[in-house]
């Protein structure tokens, strides 16, 4: 059966750490960074462009057509390739502003486009010569990949791409342990790198044109800079810095342990309830690899906590870890915070494991009594992780606690727009943090649209890869 408990108000008790104001002003109004972001990024493609543009004074015949199709392709496929490094850089203003699964999305997406525009380049550029030279194409693309600079290597990051294109697939990722997807994943880096040289010893917009080889250089070599500087040295500093160690792994539930991390000046760790970081072990089967992990609780200046269910492989292995384990982490990462609250009146929504960004914001996210809700969704009690610890935080808030129980094929969907209205009143006038399974966050996300949420009031971060 569903099991719904505190669905009333609880009494407030005094001491608890809260401000209980309404939400905080915005610098920007929501969604200004990520659509000055958007306008940046094809504002340079338009500029990619205007560069063929200005270097190409006439187009006559099928063959120009088709060469003058490859340089476009190339062009932007070039463009594209550090703009998809720099959306996975970690940059902290994009982190923080635009959201670590906006950027995901924006990268997967702007990857599909790129190896589009790859193959295009590829099939347009060897056809549009073969007319022009009178050849056969199997002729001119040996032509070209064995006589012409650079190509040997750019024929690599080719086959490199298209690689990493195939792993990259819903189908091939579900197959795959996160750990082999992202070191799979490492070889656009090696491909960005071998497919350069070609671009300025063959590109027809770059061989006589210094200011835009220095442009090309330019964006090239900064995105490299900025990769080395956020995602190499950053987290080396952090880590002499802090000195990270495991001191206790706590079980909270059947599959699921608490990990506090002890280490130097932690209260210089500027991290906000609802942000991640990714962990790297230092510990046999686990040093090779930094999975994200929400912070389940504030940075205390003592300790940091990550709550981590068993959902195999990396997860697993956390749960054996013992006190002592040397830990990197990089972060604070996300943009799940209060910071994109915009209403009074706040829903927390989590199911499961996502319940862990969930509890650090419902200690910490300001609020007035009764504006302040969270619904906890499992599929059974033993599953109720934070029971004791939320039930004190209602009480010492005044928020509103309801937890959702009960397997699906017993009570049906819970997460419907009926039940949450009856257990949310006004739920309209809402913001919603929304963190859980994927099928869930689609699943919720429809039932409060018709609920009569609004789109932009669901806030929701997802690590799926």
């Amino acid at each position: 059966m569903t099991t719904v408990v505190d669905d009333r108000p609880a009494p407030r008790r005094p001491g608890a750490r809260h401000r209980d104001s309404g939400p905080p002003t915005a610098a920007l109004p929501p969604g200004a960074l990520p659509a000055a972001i958007l306008v940046l990024i094809w504002g340079g493609a338009a500029a990619v462009l205007a560069l063929w543009w200005v270097g190409t004074p006439s187009v006559a015949g099928a063959a120009a057509w088709l060469t003058g199709a490859g340089r476009i392709t190339g062009l932007l496929a070039g463009y594209a390739a550090p703009v998809l490094v720099l959306l996975m850089a970690r940059l902290p203003f994009l982190e923080r502003g635009v959201g670590a699964d906006r950027l995901a999305r924006w990268h997967a997406m702007g990857g599909r486009y790129m190896v589009s525009l790859v193959l295009a380049h590829v099939v347009l550029i060897i056809w549009g010569y073969a007319l022009t030279d009178g050849s056969g194409v199997a002729g001119e693309t040996a032509e070209i990949v064995f006589h012409y600079p650079e190509m040997l290597k750019a024929t690599i990051a080719t086959v490199l791409l298209l690689g990493v294109a195939g792993v990259s697939a819903r189908a091939a990722r579900r197959r795959m342990r996160y750990e082999t997807w992202y070191y799979l994943h490492l070889a656009t880096y090696l491909a960005v790198a071998l497919g350069f040289g070609h671009q300025l010893a063959n590109g027809a917009d770059f061989v006589s044109r210094p200011p835009a080889r220095a442009a090309w250089y330019g964006l090239y070599l900064g995105t490299a800079a900025l990769l080395g500087w956020y995602r190499l040295a950053v987290p080396f500093l952090a880590d002499r810095r802090h000195r990270l160690q495991v001191a206790e792994i706590r079980p909270e539930v059947p599959g699921t342990v608490s990990v506090y991390l002890t280490g130097r000046h932690l209260e210089r760790i500027k991290a906000e309830p609802g942000q991640f970081f990714r962990l790297q072990f230092l510990a046999p089967g686990l040093r090779w690899a930094a999975n994200p992990y929400s912070l389940s609780a504030p940075v205390h200046p003592h300790y940091l906590r990550f709550t981590v269910k068993d959902l195999g492989g990396h997860s697993a292995a956390v749960a054996r870890l013992r006190p002592g384990t040397r830990v990197r982490a990089e972060g604070p990462y996300g943009a799940f915070t209060a910071a994109r609250r915009r209403s009074r009146k706040v829903l927390l929504l989590a199911a499961g494991v996502g319940i862990t960004p969930l509890r650090a914001l419902f200690e910490t996210l300001p609020a007035a009594p009764g504006d302040l809700t969270l619904v906890h969704r499992t599929g059974r009690p033993e599953d109720l992780i934070f029971r004791a610890e939320l039930e004190d935080i209602a009480a010492a808030r005044g928020a509103r606690l309801h937890f959702l129980v009960g397997p699906r094929r017993e009570v049906g969907e819970p997460l419907n727009a009926h039940t949450l209205n009856h257990l949310v009143p006004d739920l309209a006038r809402h913001d919603v943090f929304l963190c859980g399974p994927e099928a869930m966050t689609v699943t919720a996300v429809s039932a409060l649209r018709a609920a009569g949420v609004s789109r932009r009031r669901i806030h929701h971060e997802s690590f799926t890869f």
